[in-house]
């Protein structure tokens, strides 16, 4: 029997919230595949630098964050015009949403949830765009048509939960159609670390000033408890988004990392090293073990049982205007086909899509095996994320995070275990 989406946790890593839904004990060790964290982190150095850190904390930051500014501005190769740290990507998101308070936004679903959080908060009609559920893949189309409707658009790339990366030119034609019209395309970075090659959009600053990247410090250098990211634009828009930041809103001790964290060049590559060696094997492992997997572009998988959805024929897709101060609702609008192809997406056979592109929908005994997977990888110490509060997924998908080979073997061996009923 499904449970009541009350109480679950809207992030991943609550452990404890789980545990007690499935009656398990509190104390119980789980490996932790619901956050999206490098395992390799933090680097060794950093407790040293927080406790030589610890005597600035008798004096305010500096409003500025000048060094802090000037490191970002060095590594991204912009101007320090162009950089404002924030307290971690969230705010940074918040800050978007505050600037075009009222208006409209577009939201690319399923994603992270705090886009649609943060235009809430500040009055703007939130026009969901739902991913076309086969592939998760955009709809040039319908995107530059949400482009024509909205005053900002977010979207997320990769793209949080499904791994998915959109192409740099379709980006750009984005914003040509949103320069055009007036309007601004927040692409939130927050895993573009994860990807390789690199497919960072910064250079594209130069060209559109209708471009806000968002980036987080947090998931690379495993530091989510510190609350650390920033955000890159042209000088006059960050000049704009600065104007409305809290005095102060980046503690000294996450302000004094920015600069080392960024210098540390062997850790980025000790990073992608363990990418390269665990992306491919931890795929391959988990179709093998009888998984949908969606090919990643980042440091996690949207995996489901396999099985042959139920497809909902004869409905019009349909996309979700949703007013200020009104919860979320479901619905599907098929919204990406140009992401990237990348080889390995092992799936069952699905029925043909017409050019309407129909949203599928999972059956109750899809969502219902999905959910005993979930509690069976509870039950055998691996925490996954369910995707109840993403919107579009409906709860029929989990997403794991990549982690060191020795934790990946144990996942592996929790899903050969797994016999669904």
């Amino acid at each position: 029997m499904r449970r009541s989406d009350e109480a679950w946790p809207s992030h991943g890593g609550q452990a404890a919230t789980l545990l007690a839904r499935f009656g398990l004990p509190a104390d119980r060790e789980l490996l932790d595949f619901s956050a999206n964290i490098n395992p390799l982190g933090p680097p060794a150095w950093l407790a040293e630098r927080l406790l030589a850190a610890l005597d600035g904390l008798a004096r305010y930051p500096d409003p500025d964050y000048r060094e802090a500014r000037e490191a970002i501005a060095a590594a991204e190769g912009v101007t320090p015009a162009q950089v404002l740290p924030t307290n971690g990507g969230a705010e940074a998101i918040f800050l978007v949403a505050a600037a075009h308070a009222g208006g409209r936004a577009a939201v690319v679903e399923p994603t992270f949830s705090e886009y649609a959080r943060a235009c809430r908060q500040y009055g703007l009609t939130v026009d969901a765009r739902f991913l076309e559920s086969q592939r998760f893949a955009l709809d040039e189309a319908a995107a530059l048509e949400a482009v024509a409707r909205n005053d900002v658009l977010f979207l997320c790339r990769p793209n949080n939960p499904t791994g998915t990366l959109v192409e740099r030119r379709v980006i750009e034609r984005l914003l040509a159609a949103g320069l055009e019209r007036g309007g601004t395309l927040v692409v939130d970075e927050a895993f573009v670390d994860f990807v390789t090659p690199d497919e960072r959009l910064t250079p594209l600053l130069a060209s559109w000033p209708n471009l806000i990247l968002l980036r987080s410090l947090t998931k690379l250098y495993a530091i989510p408890g510190l609350r650390l990211g920033y955000l890159l634009g042209g000088a006059e828009a960050v000049a704009r988004l600065r104007a409305r930041q809290m005095p102060w809103s980046v503690n000294h001790l996450a302000a004094s990392l920015v600069a080392p964290l960024l210098a540390d060049h062997d850790f980025l590559a000790r990073t992608r090293q363990w990418l390269a060696d665990e992306q491919p094997r931890l795929q391959a492992g988990l179709a093998a073990a009888g998984l949908e997997v969606v090919p990643s572009r980042a440091n996690f998988f949207l995996v489901r049982p396999a099985s042959e959805p139920e497809a909902t024929a004869g409905q019009s897709p349909i996309h979700i205007t949703q007013e200020p101060g009104i919860g979320r609702r479901g619905g599907h609008l098929p919204w990406m086909a140009n992401v990237a192809p990348r080889e390995g997406f092992i799936a069952p056979p699905r029925r043909p899509i017409d050019g309407s592109i129909q949203a599928i929908k999972p059956t109750a005994i899809a969502l219902a095996t999905t959910e005993a997977l979930f509690e069976h990888l509870l039950r055998s110490g691996i925490l996954a994320r369910h995707t109840r509060n993403f919107p579009g997924l409906d709860s029929g998908w989990l997403r794991l995070a990549l982690r060191e080979r020795a934790d990946n073997e144990r996942l592996l061996a929790a899903l050969a275990e797994w016999r669904p009923a």
